[in-house]
């Protein structure tokens, strides 16, 4: 049993893709709401992220890359200020999609 408190958690799932599969396996036994909300909200990102790299030999993909980026420090203020806010439209997508991070 850990006694890792679900906004520690939610904080260690945006320290790279590494600390969100973390945090996964932390929730995964002991669960908390928020923190499984903020590691469903990184894997979205991680994502996005991914397809950034995917269109680096594009202009597109700079772009892409910093507003991942942009998106993913308001994401991780967010976790540190304990709030569910995240991006619009996308975190709510990202709530319902990967459903099997619950």
């Amino acid at each position: 049993m850990n006694n890792i408190s679900g906004h520690t958690k939610a904080i260690i799932a945006y320290c790279t893709f590494i600390g969100m599969i973390i945090a996964y396996f932390l929730n995964k036994d002991d669960k908390h709401e928020f923190a499984t909300w903020h590691i469903k909200n990184m894997f979205g990102l991680v994502i996005l992220l991914f397809a950034s790299v995917a269109l680096q030999g594009y202009e597109f993909g700079f772009y892409v890359y910093w507003t991942a980026v942009c998106l993913w420090l308001f994401c991780f203020l967010m976790a540190i200020f304990k709030q569910k806010v995240g991006i619009p439209f996308l975190s709510e997508k990202f709530q319902s999609w990967f459903r099997f991070l619950d």
